[in-house]
């Protein structure tokens, strides 16, 4: 049911809009907004087929919330058991998600209490796909979420160290061998930063080669990626060719996407005649010298497996961050005021996320985190300042330094640097004082910090970057990063498969 506030009520919700109507104005609009209210009631009321997307394997149980006996690393919010094929590519294999993906019947809380009892009753594309190709759906994973209300995920190779965000669950349940492929979200690296910290695969897909239906974001919509996590790469290359190609309920897909890919066929090509180039500005400092060591090591056996090796350098790796921040705010402000999945898209709106989202934003928005409502705060006066022109310029210089990187990628096959400049750090105490808390959660806005500066370009520029495990320092995982041309996201696998196979893969990526 619909509410109409008075005439003084019109008055004020007016100005918000830069509108400014007498009281006498306002009472002519009333009746008329009335009507038009009344409409719109009776057309959310009524009970039209909304023709939702077929749910696979409808007869699902709705799972349970694991104990800390059985989730000794924090990593899940929910278990479940759907589907499992005898056949298809991924037979065999137990797959979850990241809590921003959609899985029919199955609670889904964003990490936040606010969200407590809302249930989705649409599969994300990334998960009618995985069942398709006959995995077994086994839960929802944990999230650097709205409010981070569960607690944080701890890190099998050391539980006093972060395990990176936001797939954070994903990354530790990978890590401690509780699930074979985790599909997370990346907006600015939170696939790879998690599976750096924790020793595993993470792929942060060419733009749009995944579809992103029926799973949410919070920020911008043209730096979003779903893409698969695994301990292996042969588990990563199944998970990405089972569920990639175009979607048309994704409509931030563009012309080119195919219909599917084929990355299991070439997976054992080698690297021989390979150009890598060691991306110069990815060694920027800070930077820990055992991760700078342990990278360049990794590109040594590359070298020795046959590939050509040369140094290159992409300025805009660094120049392209302001761009970046420019999408992300507005973006983040223009998500909250138009709806979870956007506004505007011919396609299918999953409603009952929509309007969950909303009522929790509209609702608990005090309960955001310190930095979210900065974010929020910045793209405000961002819009009030600048009038769209910071957001507009953002996008419009996404041309050139995509431009950048391609030029690169002319010249060799794929970039090399590390995934992140350190380790997995310890996390900050939490001060027991109110605002010291809000102080240091505003100064852990990783869109503000350079803990993401390796990751957030390929975000930008669309291309595919790969997490790889490639040594330790003191038992935490190192990471190397390699980044691909446009669709070539298989020979990214395909060298991570020959360097996983030349090299002791379990010291690297099994916990001590």
């Amino acid at each position: 049911m619909f509410s109409l506030p008075d005439a003084a009520g019109l008055v004020d919700l007016a100005a918000t809009l830069g509108i400014h109507l007498t009281p006498e104005e306002a009472a002519l609009y009333g009746p008329v907004m009335r009507d038009a209210l009344r409409d719109l009631d009776a057309f959310v009321q009524s009970r039209l087929d909304e023709g939702a997307p077929t749910v696979l394997h409808p007869e699902r149980a709705r799972g349970y919330r694991p104990g800390p006996e059985e989730d000794r690393y924090r990593a899940w919010l929910w278990k479940c058991s759907i589907g499992g094929g005898s056949t298809g590519l991924l037979a065999g294999k137990t797959v979850s998600f990241k809590d921003h993906i959609s899985v029919a019947g199955i609670p889904q809380v964003f990490t936040s209490q606010a969200m407590e009892g809302f249930v989705p009753d649409i599969d994300a594309t990334v998960v009618s796909r995985v069942l398709a190709a006959g995995g077994q759906v086994v839960g929802k994973m944990m999230m650097n979420g709205f409010v981070g209300d569960y607690g944080r995920p701890l890190n099998p190779h050391d539980p006093a160290r972060l395990t990176g965000g936001s797939s954070s669950g994903s990354g530790a349940a990978l890590a401690a061998g509780e699930v074979d492929i985790s599909f997370g979200g990346d907006q600015g690296g939170s696939i790879r930063l998690p599976a750096a910290y924790c020793g595993v695969l993470g792929l942060k897909p060419t733009f749009g080669l995944v579809s992103h239906y029926g799973a949410g974001f919070a920020f911008e919509p043209s730096l979003d990626h779903v893409g698969p996590m695994a301990r292996t790469t042969e588990d990563l290359a199944r998970a990405l060719q089972a569920v990639a190609g175009y979607d048309d309920l994704d409509p931030r897909q563009r012309r080119g996407i195919p219909d599917g890919i084929d990355v299991l066929g070439g997976l054992d090509g080698g690297v021989a005649g390979l150009k890598i180039g060691i991306l110069e500005e990815g060694f920027a400092e800070p930077i820990q010298p055992e991760v700078a060591e342990g990278v360049l090591a990794a590109i040594a056996t590359l070298e020795r497996l046959g590939a050509e090796v040369r140094r290159i350098s992409v300025p805009a790796h660094h120049e392209l961050a302001s761009a970046y921040a420019g999408l992300v705010f507005e973006g983040a402000l223009s998500v909250f005021q138009s709806g979870f999945f956007g506004f505007g898209a011919v396609t299918h709106y999953p409603a009952s996320v929509i309007t969950a989202i909303d009522r929790m934003w509209s609702q608990h928005a005090d309960l955001l985190p310190a930095r979210t409502k900065l974010n929020l705060l910045v793209g405000l006066l961002a819009r009030r300042n600048f009038h769209g022109g910071v957001y507009a310029k953002a996008h419009n210089m996404r041309k050139a330094y995509t431009a950048a990187f391609d030029r690169a990628l002319a010249e060799v096959d794929v970039l090399a640097l590390p995934t992140v400049r350190t380790v997995a750090p310890f996390p900050d105490k939490i001060p027991a004082d109110h605002l010291a808390a809000v102080d240091m959660n505003l100064r852990q806005n990783w869109m503000l910090l350079p803990v993401a500066g390796n990751t957030k370009p390929t975000n930008y520029t669309g291309h595919p970057a790969l997490a790889v495990p490639c040594g330790k320092a003191a038992g935490l995982p190192i990471s190397l990063q390699l980044i691909g041309r446009h669709l070539d996201d298989g020979l990214l696998l395909r060298i991570a498969h020959a360097y996983e196979k030349a090299v002791d893969w379990q010291a690297f990526t099994t916990p001590d």
